[in-house]
C-alpha cells in the first residue's frame, strides 16, 4: 500500500511540474507549482517527515506560491509584451533538455534492483519531537543567531516600507 501512495504521489508530481513547464498561462503554471508543492509534502508524509511537511506546505505552497501570484497579478503581463524569442535561445533550450535527457538515461542505466531490508531503521528520525530535541539543545546558539537575524530584517522591511507622514 506505501509503494502504491508513494508512486501515486510521485506522478502526481512529475505531472504537475511537466505542466507547469508547458502551461502558456502563467497562473495555471503557478498553480500546477502549487500542486506540485503539496505532493512533495505528500512524499514527506510518506517518509515520516511530517515537520518537513507542514514546512513545505506553509513556505512553499503557503508564501512563496501566494508572492508568485500577488507578482503575477501586479505585473499584468499581455502577450502584446511579450517578444518573440529567437531561434538561438530555442536551440540553446532544446540542447539543454537533451543534456538533462542523457543524464536521466545514465542514471536509469546505473540503477540496479537491489532489496533494502528496513530492520534498523530508526523510526524516529523525522519527528517533531526529535528535531526540536536537537534543535534547542545542540543548535541553540546557530537558532537564536538565525532569530534575530529573522527579527532584524523585518524591522527593516517595515523601515523601508514606512511612509513619512
Amino acid at each position: 500500500m506505501d509503494q502504491f501512495l508513494f508512486f501515486l504521489v510521485a506522478f502526481l508530481a512529475v505531472a504537475s511540474a511537466v505542466y507547469f513547464v508547458f502551461a502558456r498561462n502563467p497562473l495555471y503554471a503557478i498553480l500546477s507549482l502549487i500542486v506540485t508543492m503539496f505532493s512533495i509534502a505528500g512524499m514527506y508524509i510518506l517518509l515520516n517527515a511530517q515537520f518537513l511537511a507542514i514546512i513545505q506546505i506553509i513556505v512553499y505552497a503557503g508564501a512563496i506560491m501566494v508572492l508568485f501570484l500577488y507578482i503575477l497579478m501586479m505585473l499584468n503581463l499581455n502577450k502584446a509584451d511579450e517578444s518573440k524569442k529567437n531561434n538561438t535561445l530555442k536551440f540553446v533550450g532544446v540542447f539543454t533538455a537533451g543534456l538533462v535527457l542523457i543524464g536521466i538515461l545514465g542514471v536509469f542505466r546505473g540503477v540496479r534492483e537491489k532489496h533494502i531490508v528496513l530492520e534498523n531503521v530508526d523510526r524516529g528520525v523525522g519527528l517533531t519531537k526529535n528535531l526540536g530535541r536537537l534543535l534547542f539543545n545542540e543548535y541553540v546558539l546557530p537558532f537564536e543567531l538565525a532569530s534575530i537575524l529573522i527579527l532584524a530584517g523585518i524591522v527593516g522591511a517595515v523601515l523601508i516600507g514606512k511612509k513619512d507622514l
